[in-house]
């Protein structure tokens, strides 16, 4: 409908040409003034991209990651990851099978809401009572768009599930705002909890994740997902495929930013996937590889996609070497 709506508006223009002509003494066949005005039409599309073009060569380049100015990227692993930042450990003995800049002190992204769930829920804060997404929650730190309006109203169960399996950031903003105190009072409680974890390289400033000041290690991750991985709540919202939500008057459907969760190769128990610019693309998780509980971290990957590689990657190579043999103990148990 579209294009016969172009092509009218073309041959209404040409009508007017025609006209003119006429005018002038000058008669044109209706198939000629089709062509001139189609050509005109090209030459416009034809100038309009050649200042797309023009555009995108004055666009900056993106930042960097703090991996990438730390020099992370430049060492090889016997895996060949793409993610700066690697750490494999048994979940049952601790045992490190695999490490490598475990201990490198990053922006964790939306790794956060792992913890933002994690002390929400420990508030023993009623997961029915209705909460209203504000301006507050709108995000002027990144600017990332979100499709829960301004006015959406869901209970702090459906906030927490979104903000869990599709990283949705107003929804982790709503439950830090109302948290008994606030956003500050959450995030105190954040770095309490961090610390009593012993997560010695952790620091949260906001629960989203959207701020780079949001930093932590490899190895504080891991003992994070393992603290996580024992809250049922935590295991069942962050490994849901989809759920839909009212916003307005239209049904909204999300999903999870993790597609291995769909994957019937992979037996996750509890994920989060995260990205910033400044953290690159990352991911944790609770897995059952090879007969073995293992918590998996991967941090700064720099491809769109990379991170799910890495992480069939390590799959790969766990189902590759026997059961109980030692793969690649590479560092201290977490």
């Amino acid at each position: 409908m579209v294009v016969l709506g172009c092509l009218s508006l073309s041959l209404a223009g040409g009508g007017a040409q025609a006209a003119t002509h006429a005018k002038k003494g000058k008669v044109l066949k209706p198939a000629a003034v089709a062509h001139k005005s189609i050509r005109a039409g090209k030459s416009t599309r034809g100038a309009k991209r050649a200042a797309a073009l023009a555009a995108l060569r004055h666009i900056e380049p993106a930042r960097p990651s703090f991996g990438q100015m730390q020099g992370l990227h430049g060492g090889a692993d016997p895996l060949d990851l793409k993610s700066s930042v690697a750490l494999v450990v048994d979940q049952d003995t601790s045992e490190v099978l695999f490490s490598k800049n475990s201990s490198a002190v990053l922006p964790i992204a939306s790794i956060t809401k792992l913890m933002t769930g994690l002390v929400v829920l420990e508030a023993g804060q009623s997961m029915d009572e209705v909460i209203t997404i504000t301006q507050d929650d709108v995000d002027t730190e990144k600017g990332s768009r979100s499709r829960l309006a301004v006015g959406t109203q869901l209970t702090r169960g459906e906030l927490m599930h979104l903000a869990l399996m599709a990283s949705e950031n107003r929804a982790a903003h709503a439950l830090g705002r109302s948290y008994a105190g606030g956003v500050q009072a959450a995030v105190e409680a954040m770095n309490r909890k961090a610390a009593t974890l012993g997560m010695k390289d952790t620091h949260y400033v906001e629960p989203t994740g959207l701020s780079s000041n949001n930093q932590s290690s490899a190895q504080d991750l891991a003992r994070l997902v393992m603290e996580a991985h024992k809250v049922p709540t935590m295991r069942e919202l962050s490994t849901s495929q989809e759920m839909q939500v009212p916003v307005g008057h239209r049904v909204v459907q999300f999903r999870n930013t993790n597609g291995l969760v769909r994957d019937p190769q992979w037996e996750i128990g509890l994920q989060k996937t995260g990205y910033i610019s400044e953290a690159g693309r990352c991911l944790v998780m609770q897995a059952k590889l090879a007969g073995r509980k293992l918590i998996m971290v991967l941090l700064d990957s720099a491809g769109k996609y990379s991170r799910i590689a890495d992480a069939e990657r390590i799959r790969r190579w766990m189902n590759a070497v026997p059961h109980g043999v030692a793969r690649h103990p590479s560092g201290p148990k977490v």
